[in-house]
């Protein structure tokens, strides 16, 4: 990654009481000047914590707070509630009371799982979002969405708990692999179809990692920018936020299908395909060539090998049905999403079997 720094972002989202997402790198090193709470745990995974929770705690303690990190298995399992009861089980032990702080330091997982237990924890206390992943950086840190999976679906516990800032430090990406980085690149092409066309042409190029920080920091600052404004607008997803969720419908089917095997930004891709081709047999613009360039940029892992019928529990206990119809996030064109409510099972199933076809 090239040495200099890049200039620092901010993109103000309106939830809640209000809050930034600051954008730059090097940002790590200075949280001991943003969380202003004296108590803090830091929640992180055994990937990410060795090779930055040492950073932001030293700078934690530097600014005399008392720092407890407490780390959790990577990956999608741990936002269960068995991982959460007993991490909260150890916060309490911790000695954390009302007037401390959470601050999550890792990709989505740890976001998703630390939000939740800060919403949770003595009914709600000071939360604070290090991303260190792409995907966490321009999707899962921003709006104050927190959660856990049940084995009955993806998401289905949790609540909205508005972080107090977002500090992304771009420099963390250098740490991630090709594949994981591709992951995180889906969602911020997904703010491209839905709101700022300009994004999807960041995989042009020199679009990796180690790309040069103000290019990243850039590029994650839009995007951010595409969600703070749609979060801003409907912080409860009455409304225009369910426009984030393209593509979720049956990726979120998928995931849990695939016992979460299938990584998110695979599962995202494959899920705005699948709407790209409701959309395009209803006659609006054909976003299909477009969406299937991504899916071979990607490479992502397969289709779990799974039935449309073995789909359907999945997408009838999805947080998106409303008496008891899916909801899918389609394209007129460009940046202009709607809500069908009235896609049929047959012509769900007809367009997953275009989708197998398409992609096998």
């Amino acid at each position: 990654m090239s040495v200099h720094t890049s200039p620092v972002r901010r993109v103000p989202v309106t939830a809640g009481s209000g809050y930034d997402v600051t954008v730059g790198s090097g940002l790590l090193a200075a949280a001991g000047a943003v969380v202003v709470e004296h108590d803090v745990v830091v929640i992180t995974d055994g990937h990410v914590g060795p090779a930055h929770a040492p950073v932001l705690v030293a700078a934690l303690e530097a600014a005399g707070k008392r720092v407890t990190t407490l780390t959790v298995t990577p990956g999608e399992a741990s936002k269960s509630l068995a991982t959460w009861g007993e991490l909260i089980g150890r916060v309490a032990r911790s000695g954390l009371g009302r007037d401390g702080a959470v601050v999550a330091l890792g990709g989505g997982v740890v976001g998703d799982l630390a939000g939740f237990l800060a919403a949770s924890y003595l009914r709600g206390v000071a939360f604070y979002q290090y991303p260190t992943s792409l995907l966490a950086m321009v999707d899962a840190s921003v709006g104050g969405k927190t959660g856990l999976d049940l084995a009955e679906g993806k998401n289905l516990v949790g609540a909205f708990w508005q972080p107090r800032a977002v500090v992304t430090d771009v420099a963390t990406l250098t740490t991630l692999s090709a594949h994981e980085f591709k992951q995180g690149t889906v969602e911020l092409v997904k703010h491209g179809y839905i709101r700022d066309p300009s994004l999807l042409s960041v995989v042009d190029g020199d679009w990796h990692a180690s790309a040069d920080v103000e290019r990243l920091g850039d590029a994650v600052a839009r995007s951010v920018a595409v969600k703070a404004a749609v979060v801003s607008a409907d912080e409860r997803e009455s409304g225009e936020r369910m426009f984030l969720n393209f593509g979720h419908t049956l990726a979120h089917a998928l995931e849990a299908a695939s016992g979460m095997a299938l990584q998110h930004g695979d599962a995202v891709a494959y899920g705005m395909l699948y709407a790209g081709l409701l959309a395009r047999r209803r006659g609006h613009a054909d976003l299909v060539p477009d969406l299937l360039a991504l899916i071979d940029w990607l490479a992502p892992q397969a289709l779990p090998d799974a039935s449309f019928d073995d789909l359907i529990p999945f997408i009838a206990r999805d947080k998106k049905v409303a008496r008891g119809a899916a909801r899918f996030v389609l394209l007129r064109s460009l940046g202009e999403p709607y809500l069908a409510l009235d896609v049929g099972a047959e012509e769900q199933r007809s367009a997953f079997a275009s989708l197998k076809e398409l992609v096998a």
